[in-house]
């Protein structure tokens, strides 16, 4: 049992990744990944679900080729949230899947508000009426796919993902939190919306807490994970949080990846008052993959807003090193420059100087994206109180000049090294469904811990 092993599944936004993880200890000892591939459309991206399935299955499949020995007992999937796949009668997908930044829903969403108003679907959902979430995607393509009418099943990526290998249909609740059709306080279905959007009956799975058993791995596609327990990890920020240990009480968790998300897991209920004032400030109640907890959680696009500064300045990754060197050692104020409406269609430089450089474009940049966090931090401190402790993790985590804005602008923070906390955090969650950890609060801590100060 010392030699037994977890694997976590991340299927995000630019890549598929995976982990295979030591029960023991809860160490990465593989990694595997794989871009995501979507195919570009006008209003943004879509994948057909089959491709999604294989680049899962492919990463996993790197990874566990270069594990150690030892048995794989249990396997979870995370995912992005909103983007789902529809299924007919005899499992087969009926249309693509469409990326949760996607702007088709956007007449949808007019429609969702008017009908059912703006105000009471954030109470009863925790969410705004926007185009991003499943209920308004799923409504676009009841218009212009009619095959669409004939589907029996919506499935998020990871509940696709897990069935994929052999699983369940299942629906895990931070996920479904983020579908638009989920009554929050009541921790079910909400009927009117489905009407609302035409959803045929038995369309939604039953709810699951993230770590529940969704079955077992059949090995047709990956030997190796046969018999392994299965379980959906929710949603890939949440997971994230498990996987870089952020499970305390007061802890604030920064996911920095292609979108930037800082959470917050805090008791219900949220009074239905400070629900209103948070989904106004752009910050989500919902379930959290922590049993009983929900999940406060203000997201930017701060991943894609950054990767198109690069794109302006010429810099791909292997440059991107220097930059970072480079942009760490520029004061703050990026030396009088500024990025304007830094997540906008035309975002805009200004205060350029005598003598600019890359490096204060890019620092300044930086700066704009952690600003934009600060004050999400705020809104949900308003209602969560002061955190105790900020918990980074993320692609994004890895640039030293990312982390030297944010100790700027944040505060202080700890910086597990952990590879991939998202995927971590679903092998860690796939162990609680298997038995092999009693509780969140039995799991391994990560052990290589960085902690940075704030500057004097």
């Amino acid at each position: 049992m010392n030699d037994d092993l977890l694997v976590g599944i991340d299927v995000g936004t630019t890549a598929c990744k995976a982990a295979v993880v030591r029960a023991g200890d809860g160490a990465e000892v593989a990694h595997g990944a794989v871009p995501t591939p979507w195919t570009v459309v006008p209003s943004g991206a879509e994948v057909a679900p089959a491709r999604l399935l294989d680049a899962a299955l492919a990463a996993t499949a790197e990874a566990l080729a270069g594990a150690p020995g030892g048995q794989v007992v249990a396997a979870g999937v995370t995912s992005m949230a909103e983007t789902g796949v529809l299924l007919d009668g005899h499992g087969r997908p009926l249309a693509p899947a469409i990326a949760w930044h996607d702007a088709r829903g956007e007449a949808e969403a007019a429609r969702l508000a008017a009908d059912l108003g703006g105000e009471r679907f954030s109470a009863r959902t925790g969410l705004p009426v926007r185009p991003l979430f499943s209920i308004a995607k799923y409504a676009w393509l009841r218009a212009n796919h009619p095959e669409v009418a004939r589907a029996v099943r919506w499935l998020s990526v990871a509940e696709w993902v897990v069935h994929g290998l052999g699983g369940e249909q299942v629906a895990e609740l931070s996920l479904a939190s983020r579908t638009g059709l989920l009554d929050l306080e009541r921790r079910a279905w909400w009927e009117e919306a489905l009407a609302w959007a035409g959803a045929t009956p038995g369309l939604l799975a039953g709810l699951v807490q993230a770590g529940s058993p969704a079955g077992r791995a059949d090995g047709a596609r990956l030997p190796r994970l046969a018999g392994a327990a299965l379980t959906v990890a929710g949603h890939d920020h949440l997971s994230a949080s498990v996987g870089a240990g952020a499970t305390r009480p007061g802890d604030l968790f920064d996911s920095s990846g292609t979108a930037e998300a800082l959470i917050r897991a805090v008791p219900p209920p949220v009074a239905p008052a400070d629900v209103g004032r948070l989904v106004a400030a752009q910050v989500t109640v919902g379930w959290h993959v922590l049993p009983g907890q929900h999940a406060l959680l203000g997201a930017s696009r701060a991943g894609l807003a950054l990767r198109r500064v690069l794109d302006l300045l010429g810099v791909d990754e292997e440059g991107r090193a220097a930059l970072d060197r480079a942009a760490a050692a520029v004061p703050p104020g990026g030396g009088g420059l500024r990025v304007r409406d830094v997540f906008g269609e035309r975002a805009a430089i200004e205060g350029i100087g005598a003598n600019p450089t890359p490096a204060m474009a890019w620092r300044a940049a930086l700066e704009a994206v952690a600003e934009r966090a600060a004050e999400l931090r705020g809104h949900i401190e308003s209602v969560a109180g002061p955190s105790r402790r900020l918990v980074l993790a993320g692609g994004w985590a890895r640039s030293p000049a990312a982390r030297s804005v944010k100790r700027a602008v944040l505060g202080p923070f700890e910086w597990p090294r952990v590879t991939e906390a998202g995927a971590r955090g679903a092998a860690l969650l796939a162990g609680l469904a298997a038995g092999r950890f009693t509780g969140i609060d039995d799991l391994p801590q990560a052990t290589d811990v960085e902690r940075e100060r704030s500057p004097r």
